[in-house]
């Protein structure tokens, strides 16, 4: 039955083709599978398919096309030296409080000794300003005193043992108040990620001093440093000058 329909329409559509002296040309396609036999007119395939994709076309052919994006003019801006990076919002940030208000975090955990206040320490550091988190120092090895630094790094200090990693978040009461210090502008909070790689009391270090001084090549090192500076003082004395 819906074959003879189809045929049938197939049929009205050769006859108004007839009518306009077009002359169509068949393709017969069947479907055994569905008992259907079908004619396609070629001609009116023809004739639709620039309508179809005209219509398909359509859409992108009406797109308006994007404007030019304009050059980008270069800065003339000098970048400073040494170069401080900026360092992300998630590391400004520390887990706990102390009593004294110092924000600390163990990034590398470590069991052991910790310094005294008035022990010596070797440490590697990044600090930077909580607000930006411009960095505007940093050192991979420095030593000094415990007690030689602002009261938050301090006090930082005392809570590590020799090999591992902190942050301290510094507020400004702790670290250098309303006072202005080169880079760090006053009323600062701080923060400084620390690297303990070693410490000695004032003790181990004078015997470190003592033994050094006492060992032959330090102390030819020593007469060789001391004859030339009278060997200098000799040259550029005005009595000795013609």
């Amino acid at each position: 039955m819906a074959g003879a329909v189809e045929n049938a329409s197939l049929t009205r559509l050769d006859d108004e083709l007839s009518a306009l002296n077009v002359k169509p040309r068949m393709a017969r396609f069947a479907w055994p599978r569905y008992g259907i036999s079908m004619s396609i007119t070629l001609c009116a395939l023809r004739r639709l398919a620039p309508v179809v994709f005209f219509a398909a076309a359509a859409p992108a052919l009406a797109a308006p096309a994007k404007p030019a994006q304009k050059p980008v003019a270069p800065s003339t801006a000098i970048i400073p030296v040494p170069l401080n990076p900026i360092v992300p919002a998630t590391q400004r940030l520390c887990s706990a409080t102390t009593g004294s208000g110092l924000g600390t975090l163990a990034l590398k955990p470590a069991e052991g000794a910790k310094p005294a206040k008035a022990d010596y320490v070797l440490v590697g550091y990044i600090g930077y300003l909580a607000a930006s988190g411009e960095v505007f120092d940093q050192n991979k090895q420095t030593a000094f005193p415990v007690e030689g630094v602002i009261p938050g790094f301090s006090e930082g200090l005392q809570m590590m043992a020799k090999g591992s990693v902190w942050r301290f978040c510094v507020p400004s009461a702790l670290g250098y108040g309303a006072q202005e210090s080169g880079p760090i502008p006053a009323n600062s909070d701080l923060v400084f990620q620390v690297e303990l790689v070693d410490f000695k009391t004032a003790a181990e270090l004078e015997k470190m001093r003592a033994a050094q001084s006492a060992s032959p090549e330090t102390a030819a090192a020593a007469a060789d440093e001391a004859a030339q500076a009278a060997a200098d003082a000799v040259a550029l004395d005005p009595a000795n000058q013609q």
